[in-house]
Parts: structure tokens; sequence; C-alpha cells
């Protein structure tokens, strides 16, 4: 039998376990039935931050970054790219700091874009400025 994965869900934000074989084959919500990995990152605010943290077992890889920031945006498609490039082994998702300062705070972001991977809850390694998508995919993986 192989292991099973808790996965949140990027739609509804349910608890899915999956078996970890079956990552890679579009898996589903149990709940809405949407996929589970899309090929995007997932915009997260405090609250959905800490359900991905606390309660999936996929690495966490975060895109601190704000609305207002040059490098933020001119990294955004590469962040995109690098999804469609590390799901399902990784979730990569966006925080905006300007909407959630508070959690900016507690992390310690200091300059954006600041990538951040996080594994069984616990922040593994961290970086700042921008990349290229192959910068990205790169960096996550030897944090693997």
């Amino acid at each position: 039998m192989s292991e099973s994965l808790h996965v949140i869900c990027p739609a509804c934000d349910a608890v899915n376990r999956v078996p970890q074989a079956r990552l890679g084959a579009d898996p589903k919500c149990g709940q809405c039935h949407q996929p589970l990995f899309v090929g995007h990152p997932v915009a997260l605010d405090e609250a959905g931050f800490a359900r991905h943290l606390s309660r999936s077992d996929v690495p966490l890889l975060v895109d601190f970054w704000a609305p207002w920031c040059g490098p933020c945006r001119a990294m955004a498609p590469a962040f995109e790219a690098a999804a469609r490039a590390l799901e399902p082994a990784f979730r990569l998702a966006k925080v905006n700091t300007e909407e959630a300062q508070a959690l900016a705070a507690r992390l310690g972001i200091k300059s954006i874009p600041t990538l951040a991977l996080f594994k069984g809850g616990a922040e593994v390694r961290r970086t700042a400025g921008a990349m290229d998508t192959h910068g990205i995919v790169a960096w996550a993986r030897q944090g693997r």
C-alpha cells in the first residue's frame, strides 16, 4: 500500500488524502471535484497560508510579493511557469504582503519578492530577489 499525503484543494480548501503514487494522475477534490493541482500558484491570505502550512503534506513554495513592486510583477510569469513545472511535487502559492502584513511581519519578510519553502509546517529555506523560471525550479528542487 502506498503512503497517502494530505493535499489542500485550491478551490474549496478541503483536505484530501491522496496516495503518493497518484499525485501525478490529476487527482480531484473529494468535496468540490475540482483538480487538486491546477498548474498555477494559489493566492493565499493569512488563514489559507496557515491551513496549507499545517494540514498539507506537499512542500509549499511561497512568493511573498506586493502589487506595487516592479521586480515582483516582473517575476510573476516565471513563478506561474514554475508552478507548471513543479506541481504536484510542490504547491506554489502567492502571498500579497500588503494584504497579509501581520503574516509578513511574523515571518520576518524584509524584502520582496521573497521565496520561502516550507516542509512539514516549517520553513526550510528562503531567498530574496527576482528569479527566472529555471532559477525558481532549480532553487525549489535543491530544497527538496
